[in-house]
C-alpha cells in the first residue's frame, strides 16, 4: 500500500514565490494546498481566525507568509502557528527578508523569527531573499513612461529572483530534517545599481529606460499618498535606507548551496520576462 503523500500549506499561495513553489512541490511528490483570500485552494485570511482550522487540516508542513503591507503581526502569527502545532505541523518554512535580525523596532520580522526558534515540536527554516526581480515587471517598482523611479543614491542591491527563492523553499519543505535550524540569505550573483537594472532592461526590450534616483522621504511620501499605510512607512525607510547607505544585499552562494544550480541574473531575468517591458504577449 503507498503511503499517502505529505501535505504542505502554502501561505500567499497565488503570490508570486506561493504560486511557483506549489507547482515543485505537485511535481516532486508533496501535495501543495495553496492559501488566499481568494483564487487559491482553501480560503485563508490572517484577519479571520475561522479559515485558520480548515487550512492546516491533514498538514504536516507549511510555508509561512506573514500578513502583507503591515509592519505589526507577531500576536497574530504566533497564535497560528500554537494552531499549526496542534493540528500536527512539524515543519515550517518563512519567507523573511534580507538582514530581518536587523530590522528596526517596530518591525516584526525578527519576532516571527525568534518564535519560531523558540518552538521545540517544529523545526523551521528562514528565507531570507534580498530584492526580488520581479519588482520590477509588475506594479512595485514598474516603468513608467520609460522611467524606473526610486531612492538609492547609487547603491546597489543583489536583487533575486522569485523562481530561486521558491526552488529553495521546496527543498526545505522537502527535506526538512535536512534543513532544519537553516537561515538563507537568498540573492542574485551579482550587486547591481538601480541604473544597470534600468540598461538592462532597455538593452532587453529594445525601448529606452532610464533611472530617477528620488529623494528618499519624497518617495516614500509619494507611496503614502497612492495609499499605502502609514505604519508601513517605517518598512519602505528601512528597505530603501539600506541601499542608500551602502548596505543594500551582496551576494551569497546559498541558492547554489541548496539547489545545486547558480541563482539566476538579472539578465537572464529580463530576458525571460521581456514582455513585461514591450507589451508583447507571451
Amino acid at each position: 500500500m503507498n503511503k499517502e503523500a505529505p501535505t504542505a500549506l502554502v501561505l500567499g499561495g497565488t503570490g508570486r514565490t506561493g504560486s511557483l513553489l506549489a507547482g515543485t512541490l505537485a511535481r516532486r511528490g508533496i501535495t501543495p494546498r495553496t492559501a488566499a483570500r481568494r483564487g487559491a485552494d482553501v480560503r485563508f485570511d490572517w484577519d479571520d481566525p475561522a479559515t485558520h482550522p480548515d487550512a492546516l487540516d491533514g498538514v504536516d508542513r507549511l510555508y509561512l507568509v506573514t500578513p502583507v503591507m503591515r509592519v505589526r503581526y507577531a500576536d497574530q502569527v504566533a497564535d497560528f502557528l500554537d494552531l499549526a502545532e496542534t493540528a500536527g505541523v512539524r515543519h515550517v518554512t518563512f519567507l523573511s527578508t534580507y538582514n530581518a535580525d536587523q530590522a528596526p523596532e517596530g518591525i516584526d520580522i525578527a519576532a516571527v523569527e525568534a518564535d519560531l526558534a523558540s518552538r521545540r515540536s517544529v523545526t523551521h527554516s528562514v528565507l531570507r531573499p534580498a530584492w526580488v526581480m520581479q519588482n520590477f515587471a509588475d506594479d512595485h517598482l514598474p516603468v513608467v513612461d520609460g522611467v524606473i523611479t526610486a531612492p538609492s543614491d547609487g547603491g546597489t542591491e543583489a536583487f533575486v529572483d522569485a523562481e530561486d527563492i521558491a526552488a529553495v523553499a521546496a527543498e526545505t519543505l522537502l527535506d526538512p530534517e535536512a534543513h532544519a535550524g537553516a537561515v538563507y540569505s537568498l540573492t542574485g550573483p551579482e550587486a547591481l545599481t538601480f541604473r544597470e537594472v534600468a540598461d538592462t532592461i532597455a538593452s532587453v526590450s529594445g525601448r529606452p529606460v532610464s533611472y530617477d534616483d528620488i529623494d528618499q522621504e519624497a518617495w516614500i511620501n509619494g507611496a503614502l499618498a497612492a495609499g499605502v499605510s502609514a505604519d508601513y512607512a517605517v518598512m519602505l525607510r528601512w528597505l530603501t535606507g539600506a541601499i542608500v547607505t551602502g548596505n543594500g544585499a551582496t551576494p551569497t552562494g546559498d541558492i547554489e548551496k541548496v539547489t545545486g544550480r547558480p541563482a539566476t541574473t538579472f539578465r537572464e531575468f529580463a530576458e525571460r520576462n521581456a514582455r513585461a517591458w514591450t507589451g508583447e504577449a507571451s
